[in-house]
Formats: structure tokens, C-alpha cells, sequence
């Protein structure tokens, strides 16, 4: 992690483990895409996927790797935290944080929150509990079980491969088990300018 944060303070260093980090991802998301495809060779049982709508782009979400869907709650904001950060809710009388995802894939620095958390049919997607991580997705919309064996392999997207359904939808395959991976989300805090995160975050 700390060789993270001194990459963090360097310009060109920090572009390139930028680009390293975005290459970790879409290579989870690629094994992912492997792994779905795999059930079309599989003893003829057909697993499904969890679809999630956020913002224009659909994604998969691997059953064993999703945990509950509840709607939308109370978000507290966290002082000095990223801007995909939306902050702490409670579930059942858990804290999570909360990650705007499409923030986060578009690499948002800027603190803070442009409006209110979108209403209506929006959801959180909790991580499964054997993540062992205490994180929620916000979600525009949860479209319920989808079968990636019954998809083809469609175009590459920044977040890896994606798949084409029998409507012409394409869906990208999301491991929440990969972002937890990921030192990047892992950091929450904001930095200061010699790149270390900011305490209490």
C-alpha cells in the first residue's frame, strides 16, 4: 500500500500505476467472462448472474459474490473521502460503505457529491459476506437473474470483455471479488499533496 501512496505523489509514476491497476481489473473481469462462458460446457446446469443497471451500462454480478439487494437507505457522507465514496449506510444494522461504481471506473477525483443519491428504483447490491467486506454498490436499477451461458461474447469495454444477449443488450461481467483486490478502491481517503491518505477515513 505505501508504495501505492509514493506512486500516488509522482506524476508520471502515478499515470502508470494507474494504468497497471486498470489492467489488474479488466484481467478479473476477463477471467470472469471465461468463467461464465465456461458453464456452456458444463454438465448442462446453467448458472445465473445477478443484472444491475448503472447509469447507461448493465453489468453481471457473480450470485455467489452478490449479497442482499435493499433499497435505498440513508447515506452519511465521510469527511475527506473520495468522490466514489458516497459514505456509510446502514443494513440491517451493519454500516457499509457505499461506492458510486460509475465514479469510480471514471477515475473521479474531485471531493464531494453532485446532488442527491438518484431515488425511484435505485438499490444497494451489498458484497456477499464471504468477501469479507463491508461494501455496497449503488445501483440504478437491479434487473434480476440473467444466464451468461445463454449470451456471446460481444465487444471489449475499459472494464474487459463483455457479453451480447438474444436482445441485442450488452452486459460486462463485474467481480466484486476483483475490486476488493484492487489497492485503489481499497483507498478511500483522500491524499494530500505529498500523496499520503489523509487519517481517519
Amino acid at each position: 500500500m505505501a508504495a501505492t501512496d509514493d506512486l500516488a505523489g509522482t506524476g508520471g509514476s502515478a499515470a502508470g500505476a494507474h494504468a497497471a491497476r486498470r489492467t489488474r481489473l479488466r484481467q478479473y473481469q476477463e477471467q470472469l467472462l471465461e468463467r461464465m462462458l465456461a458453464a456452456r460446457t458444463s454438465s448442462g446446469a446453467h448458472a445465473h448472474q445477478l443484472g444491475i443497471e448503472i447509469g447507461a451500462r448493465r453489468y453481471l454480478l457473480d450470485l455467489l459474490e452478490a449479497g442482499e439487494i435493499v433499497p435505498l437507505p440513508a447515506i452519511a457522507p465521510v469527511p475527506l473521502t473520495q468522490a466514489w465514496y458516497l459514505g456509510l449506510a446502514n443494513v440491517r444494522g451493519s454500516l457499509v460503505g457505499v461506492v458510486d461504481l460509475a465514479r469510480y471506473l471514471e477515475q473521479g477525483t474531485e471531493q464531494g457529491q453532485d446532488g442527491a443519491p438518484p431515488a425511484g428504483s435505485a438499490r444497494l447490491v451489498t458484497f456477499a459476506a464471504g468477501l469479507g467486506f463491508p461494501c455496497a454498490l449503488l445501483v440504478d436499477r437491479v434487473v434480476g437473474l440473467r444466464q451468461a451461458a445463454d449470451m456471446t461474447p460481444a465487444a471489449m469495454t475499459p472494464e474487459g470483455g463483455s457479453l451480447r444477449d438474444a436482445d441485442g443488450r450488452e452486459w460486462i461481467p463485474l467481480s466484486l471479488a476483483g475490486l476488493v483486490r484492487e489497492e485503489r478502491f481499497l483507498q478511500i481517503g483522500l491524499q494530500d499533496p505529498h500523496g499520503t491518505p489523509h487519517s481517519g477515513a
